[in-house]
């Protein structure tokens, strides 16, 4: 009903782009432009002026009421009766951007940012026939959930998946089945070193030995199988140009940050630059309430509509995937993608990842696009990022895809359909690499995960001291995903199938131990070269020794080959003869995988924050090399 209680479709409205101009909030031409755009998108006028940034959002509710002759009301000034608000309806709320204000006399007034006949009747379903209705901004609503509603959302962003499931969560580091067979294992192995010393080293040598050779091995396999032209491309540039944008659905952008003022402009200049229509855009600038710096920036931008910050309740564990979960309650997209606040998309991704979505098998709930680096070429250690990123993305995951091994997701750039994603209880706020984990869940629980042709451009970290800290709390989040999904090794088995069960255990296990075994190998190695000692040769027998031979100058050799094959792939050619320099690589991932271990011990739900834009470099000409050129 509107104020003189006649119902909303009797009202003559003057048209809003009219009452706009009048109101001296709008001028004509951006009216006719967005008249114009509103042909190709098929959204609403005030979308799309709220996401070109064309009028304020609080003229343009206040001057909606007029349009619809409701009362405005301003949630700041007047806000709701939380005793009205149910938490079991949050999504709700924030789906249909409608609140239950306040009662009085008997009858409830809701207000609502997207008034109209259809908002209405559902919002008479839901609350009953005898209330009224009144305008206010999209923004007060979104504000007015959090603010009425933190310690349940910040308990759900928490606690969900533990308290469904708790064998799927990483908040228990380790069972005590898994205790059991840990020291039960030690004591054996001790027990056999004290009564057949030399047996019981040959017997372990031979054990890592093979394991390694099967460990190459499968990685090469992968690269054979990733290398398939028929598995590399997806999606083709006519099958993008003939999208209708009217049927495109709206997209959900999540970006959580913390302490990165200083990439905000660069962030916004990036998300704008998707080729997506603007206002079927719902983009969360996920900021820690602590963080009053990067708060403050996201304010004095002025950002469009299709920007709203969420403020993440302070809680333990201050993570990213706690902080995803807390403004996944928000979220109104059919589909959702993360992006971290350094990220350049090349800007047909989200186009790419529908069209994915549609072509593929309906249990596909997540499109996990390609993640490659800017600025490859500003240090050696940038260089290397990028040699391990192509292989990594252009020929590993390609390949877990069509072979049906779970596939570790990238901390980017995964798109998900929304519904499935909040069904399988999203991320694992105790796992620090807390899309790895996501993706094996999804897969063991019969979803699939697929790849797009599509690249993300990331800055990749130029300073060691911080690339240590981000690669140990990547591996420590390996560990913990190995953990969590080999409590029930049956249960994982039959989920998983032959073959990705024993993906998994290679892909995800055996990225672990291969990093811890490497410094070790390699010390036996230079001590025999140095002093040309037969101190070993007694735990190398001609099987043991050929093997590890085989090891050290095939398999060794054959993962610097493929490095370089990633660098060729994406036509960088510069970087393919730093790949002689790989092993050195490995072994700074080796010292990361070690502090893994100790914080996996001692502070497992730490995460160690990594900084980003303290890059200079400049990026267009490497960008425009790597692009997407599968």
């Amino acid at each position: 009903m509107n104020r003189d209680g006649r119902d909303i479709d009797d009202v003559k409205h003057i048209p809003l782009g009219e009452l706009l101009i009048s109101a001296g909030v709008l001028d004509k031409d951006h009216l006719q432009q967005a008249l114009l755009i509103q042909k190709e998108w098929g959204t609403r006028l005030g979308d799309i002026l709220l996401a070109k940034g064309w009028v304020r959002a609080l003229d343009f509710y206040q001057v909606l009421a007029d349009h619809y002759e409701l009362p405005f009301i301003n949630l700041m000034e007047e806000s709701v009766d939380n005793r009205l608000l149910n938490e079991s309806d949050i999504g709700m709320y924030a789906e249909h951007l409608i609140l239950p204000w306040r009662e009085k006399g008997g009858r409830l007034t809701v207000v609502m940012a997207d008034p109209g006949p259809e908002a209405m009747a559902f919002a008479s379903q839901h609350f009953g026939k005898d209330i009224d209705f009144a305008v206010t901004s999209k923004f007060d609503i979104m504000w007015m959930l959090q603010e009425n509603n933190n310690s349940f959302l910040s308990h759900q962003a928490v606690y969900a998946l533990s308290d469904n499931d708790i064998e799927m969560s990483a908040r228990q580091v380790f069972t005590g089945r898994q205790l059991i067979v840990i020291y039960s294992l030690m004591t054996f192995f001790l027990l056999a070193l004290t009564m057949y010393p030399i047996g019981t080293l040959v017997t372990v040598n031979f054990i890592i030995a093979v394991f390694l050779l099967v460990n190459f091995g499968l990685r090469a396999f992968l690269t054979w199988v990733g290398g398939d032209r028929h598995i590399d491309i997806k999606v083709t540039d006519n099958q993008v140009s003939i999208l209708d944008d009217k049927e495109l659905p709206t997209y959900t952008i999540l970006v959580p940050m913390y302490k990165e003022p200083e990439v905000i402009q660069y962030l916004a200049s990036s998300l704008r630059k998707l080729d997506y229509p603007l206002s079927k855009l719902d983009i969360k600038l996920i900021l820690e309430e602590d963080d009053d710096e990067t708060i403050e920036a996201a304010k004095k931008l002025g950002l469009e509509g299709i920007f709203e910050i969420i403020r993440v309740p302070d809680s333990l564990p201050k993570t990213k995937p706690k902080a995803c979960n807390y403004a996944l309650h928000f979220a109104r997209g059919e589909y959702v993608t993360i992006y971290d606040a350094e990220d350049r998309p090349e800007p047909d991704q989200l186009k790419k990842a529908v069209v994915a979505f549609r072509a593929a098998p309906d249990n596909t709930v997540c499109i996990q696009a390609r993640l490659n680096y800017f600025n490859a070429n500003e240090n050696w250690l940038t260089r290397m990022f990028t040699l391990e990123y192509s292989l990594w993305f252009d020929f590993y995951l390609p390949a877990l895809e069509a072979l049906k091994i779970p596939i570790p997701l990238g901390g980017t750039s995964n798109h998900f359909k929304m519904d499935v994603l909040r069904e399988v209880g999203a991320w694992d706020p105790f796992n620090v690499t807390e899309d790895a984990d996501l993706g094996v869940r999804i897969t063991q629980m019969g979803y699939r995960v697929g790849v797009v042709n599509s690249t993300t451009f990331e800055e990749a970290n130029s300073r060691y001291g911080n690339w240590i800290r981000q690669r140990s709390r990547w591996i420590k989040g390996y560990m913990q995903t190995y953990l969590v999904h080999m409590r029930s090794p049956i249960k994982l088995y039959a989920s998983l199938g032959h073959v990705g069960f024993w993906g998994f255990q290679f892909f995800i296990g055996g990225a672990v131990l291969s990093t811890l075994l490497a410094p070790l190998l390699y010390a036996m190695y230079i001590m025999w070269l140095i002093t040309d000692t037969h101190a070993y040769d007694i735990v190398f027998p001609p099987l043991v020794l050929y093997i590890s031979l085989i090891n050290l100058l095939v398999g060794n050799g054959y993962l610097i080959y493929l490095s370089m094959l990633g660098a060729f792939k994406r036509h960088l050619y510069s970087l393919i003869p730093f790949g002689l320099t790989m092993p050195f690589y490995w072994l700074m991932m080796s010292v990361a995988a070690y502090k893994a271990l100790w914080q996996l011990i001692h502070n497992p739900f730490y995460w160690e924050k990594t900084l980003h834009g303290i890059t200079n470099y400049n990026s267009d000409e490497t960008e425009e090399k790597a692009k997407d050129v599968t």
